[in-house]
């Protein structure tokens, strides 16, 4: 018995720009409808807990097991069955975080290490059937719990746009504007439920 593939749904920005606080009500509002949902996340944490670093620390090492393991992450949440996937951090998240360490560190990466990551991270992007990429609001508060370099937030958050822009991948901005975010929610719920009528 075959499934229909499930309707992936990636978010991708700099930390602390409402990422995961967007997931939430798409996650709510898509089970409210009757649709199974699967999550994949905590990417970074997981690296770090083997050893690899993170943040403005990343290596071309770090990125790869990052693109990777969240590939492997999608599948196994496609196998399970569920109707929706929501993909919290989609690769060129990932890709935009390696490249905002390198000019934040004053380095240069290595070329064919930049060209074989790249390649990694925009074999995922034709999966994705919508992609909501965060933008940075310098005004919104931080959670002071954690310790952030905010120049570094910046750079992320420059390289997410840049790279999307540069590849012409198709992706709603969401701000922290109340509007923004709930037309990303109810663009959402619309593909999913036309999606899921067909």
């Amino acid at each position: 018995m075959t499934h229909q593939p499930p309707i992936r749904i990636g978010v991708l920005g700099t930390h602390s720009s409402g990422k995961t606080t967007l997931l939430k009500p798409i996650q709510m509002e898509l089970r409210g409808h009757g649709l199974t949902v699967a999550r994949t996340g905590r990417l970074a944490k997981r690296a770090a807990a083997i050893g690899l670093p993170k943040m403005q620390h990343h290596t071309a090492a770090s990125t790869e097991w990052i693109i990777t393991q969240g590939i492997a992450d999608e599948i196994a949440a496609a196998a399970q069955g569920a109707d929706v996937v929501l993909v919290d951090r989609a690769s060129f998240d990932v890709l935009a975080y390696y490249h905002a360490a390198f000019e934040h560190r004053g380095e240069h990466s290595h070329r064919l290490e930049r060209e074989r990551l790249r390649l990694l991270a925009s074999t995922q992007a034709p999966k994705y059937d919508l992609l909501l990429a965060t933008v940075l609001d310098p005004d919104e508060p931080i959670d002071k719990n954690r310790d952030y370099d905010h120049r570094y937030r910046v750079l992320v958050d420059h390289h997410v746009h840049r790279l999307l822009a540069g590849d012409k991948i198709p992706h709603q901005r969401v701000t922290s504007d109340h509007e923004s975010k709930n037309l990303a929610i109810e663009h959402a719920l619309q593909l999913c439920r036309r999606e899921a009528a067909v």
